[in-house]
């Protein structure tokens, strides 16, 4: 998968994320929260790796 498919992808976990995590509040939901976390935390390592790979990618073409 490239940088900015990584990229992307974890910028929607991140923000389905933060979604679960809003309706868990709302609605008192301790596992709704607790996996709105979990997904954000998954978008936010899919973004650096996305930023890896192209720094990466950057430095092979130096």
């Amino acid at each position: 998968m490239g940088s900015t498919m990584d990229k992307a992808k974890g910028m929607g976990n991140e923000a389905m994320g933060n979604v679960k995590q809003g309706v868990g509040k709302m609605t008192d939901s301790e596992r709704l929260q607790a996996e709105g976390k979990v997904q954000e935390l998954k978008g936010e390592a899919q973004q650096a790796k996305g930023e890896v790979k192209e720094q990466v990618k950057k430095a092979g073409n130096l």
